[in-house]
Parts: C-alpha cells; structure tokens; sequence
C-alpha cells in the first residue's frame, strides 16, 4: 500500500513505522503497528508491505486507491549508519524484510557495499527478490524446504559470509528465533550491528508497556532484576531498532 502524506515522509527514517486505523468504527478498536517498507521523499509517498491475517490488515487490504486513511508517525527509533562502514551484511526473515528495504537504498545512496540475505519458508514467502536484484545489490537466498536457494535457515549462509571476512557491520529484522541466532553468531566473530524486534504493539507511543522487551542494563542504572542483570525497554519508542548488543532474547 502506497499512502500519500508529504508531511509525515519528511521526518521518515528508514526502520521507523506507523500505526494505521484499519476503520472508520470501533472493530478493530486498536491500531496497526506496520513498518515503513518505502520512503519516497520526492513523491511525499511511504510505502506499506504487510500480511493479511486477521480483520484489520483485511480492511487494509480492501482499501481502494484514493480511499482516505489514518496513519500516525512516524514513530520509533530507526536505523542508523554508523561511521567509517564499508561492507554492510543485511539479513532479513519472512515479512521481517519489510523495513530493510530503505535502509537499502540508503547504504547504496552513501555508496556501501551490502550484501542482503533473505529467508522464509518456502520460496513463496521470499519478498522482494526482484527488486533487489534490480538495484543491483548482491542476494542470497535460504528456504527451510529448499525450494529456492539453500535448504535450511538464513542465520548459515550469515555464518558463511561473516567468517570469509566480509561484512564490518550487519543489520537484521525478523523472527526472534532468527535474531537470537544471528547475535550469539556475529558475538562470536566480534561483528557490530542492528537489529529491528518484531512485537505486538498496542498504543505504539510507550502508554501502555504491551511491547517490552529485556535489555542490558545501562551502565550506573538500576536493573530491573538485579540478579539477572536487566532492564526492560519499549520496542515501540526505545525500538525497535536496538543495537545487538543490547538486547536480550529469551527462547
């Protein structure tokens, strides 16, 4: 879904997201948390990749060009490029693809090289593939059935590229069994990097803590458990970019 408000797509970062009114009614009640999968600054144009699978992404999906919607945003913290960075590994799993796609452009607008690794299922839930290639970016591909690319998960082919000695930097979005994985492995090669979380979202601005996740404790902070050694962090305002050393993912 492309949405057209110019004001909003001024203050759009990439890794940023929106919370849509899926209604005119009261059904569905809450709003939808959905990332920014493009950001056109010249158009005024943000654009929306989600999955149908419930009443509100329905509605969404029955939307017709020049219906009126109500999207606030842009909310959360997005992507940063850190300083100095030459080759960039993006990994992105299943519908967690979604906001990479303007981070993309952004490594190739400052002339980093990226190689982009993409897993899902099957070869039917790959996104994106096309235009990637059409950017000119390098893609890998791994399916858990092996019906595109290599069979097995996405976190092998990271494991591959990571210890050729590639990538000085990584940025990855998806399932949190996937980004557990991909941190404990780029923690063993003392690779840097971000990682967007995927949470259920009720306010989408702090209010109402549905999205909390645990973090490290900051340093001369308090933690939450102090036999643990965490804190807990809103995903929808301290996120849901974190970096990967921050964050802590139970199974």
């Amino acid at each position: 879904m492309r949405v057209y408000v110019p004001q909003l797509t001024k203050l759009a970062k990439p890794g940023q997201f929106v919370h849509v009114r899926c209604s005119s009614g009261l059904d569905p009640l809450l709003r939808r948390p959905i990332s920014l999968h493009g950001i056109d600054y010249g158009k005024g144009t943000i654009s929306l990749l989600y999955q149908v699978v419930g009443t509100g992404t329905r509605l969404l999906a029955e939307m017709a060009p020049g219906d009126e919607i109500d999207v606030m945003g842009p909310l959360g913290k997005g992507f940063t490029v850190p300083d100095g960075i030459k080759k960039a590994l993006v990994v992105g799993g299943g519908i967690g693809v979604a906001p990479l796609f303007p981070l993309i452009h952004s490594l190739k607008h400052y002339g980093i090289q990226q190689t982009v690794l993409l897993g899902a299922r099957s070869a039917d839930f790959i996104i994106g593939r096309e235009q990637l290639e059409l950017l000119g970016v390098k893609v890998k591909i791994a399916t858990d059935d092996g019906s595109l690319g290599y069979k097995g998960f996405v976190t092998r082919l990271a494991e591959d590229e990571i210890s050729g000695g590639t990538p000085d930097y990584f940025f990855a979005c998806g399932p949190n069994p996937m980004l557990k994985g991909l941190i404990s492995l780029t923690k063993g090669f003392g690779l840097s990097g971000q990682v967007s979380l995927e949470e259920y979202m009720g306010c989408g601005v702090g209010a109402c803590l549905a999205c909390v996740c645990k973090s490290k404790a900051a340093a001369g902070r308090e933690p939450d458990d102090s036999a643990e050694g965490f804190e807990y962090k809103k995903v929808c305002v301290d996120g849901p970019v974190f970096e990967a050393s921050e964050v802590i993912l139970d199974d």
